[in-house]
């Protein structure tokens, strides 16, 4: 075999390798990363905290398992739904084709909510005025509201398909809930632990 040949199997090779390595970081970076529900609830006055860290796919896997009172298949039923003759799917229509507005607006003695749709989210604010620093703040993509319904009958929820939206919907902070003493956050994102 003549060195020319040889020397050509050995780029021939060396390209292989090459091209074997970025196709590997290409299929690593295409993979999508595990999601992570997180809930995180602390209580400083009495010293108490609790974390849960739940890959969403393991939620989902998980869920249809259950089958207890309202909860089966993965989806919640929601009985003596009274809805008055009002239509969610199409009130949800309206909002998700509305252009990015603050829909409500209620100030009381009590408290101050706002709700609004913003960059394809719903967000509800509210700030309680008689327990000073009691706040909740609710952030929810209109993506995991569609799924909630999507594929339900008029009385359910398909809380799976909100998880599978959910693991779509990138890193969010979707609650929290503060008062004198409690705080409450409930978030996605990639990591597995809370940070």
């Amino acid at each position: 075999m003549s060195k020319t040949i040889r020397r050509q199997r050995q780029i021939g090779v060396v390209f292989c390798l090459l091209a074997a390595a970025v196709t590997a970081q290409v299929v690593r970076a295409a993979a999508p990363a595990e999601r992570y529900l997180h809930v995180n609830v602390e209580d400083p006055a009495k010293g108490e905290s609790v974390n849960v860290n739940v890959p969403l796919a393991m939620a989902e896997k998980i869920l249809p398992a259950i089958n207890n009172h309202g909860l089966h298949d993965g989806k919640v039923t929601i009985h003596n739904a009274e809805m008055n003759g009002v239509d969610i799917r199409a009130l949800l229509d309206a909002v998700r084709t509305a252009p990015d507005n603050e829909f409500v607006t209620l100030t009381n003695k009590d408290s101050n909510v706002r709700v609004a749709k913003s960059n394809g989210n719903i967000i509800v604010h509210v700030i309680g005025k008689e327990n000073k620093g009691q706040k909740v703040d609710v952030t929810v993509p209109l993506k995991i509201v569609d799924a909630l319904f999507d594929t339900a009958k008029n009385d359910e929820l398909d809380v799976a398909a909100a998880l599978r939206a959910l693991s779509d919907a990138g890193d969010i902070l979707l609650v929290t809930v503060q008062d004198s003493s409690q705080k409450v956050r409930v978030w996605v994102d990639s990591r597995n632990t809370q940070g």
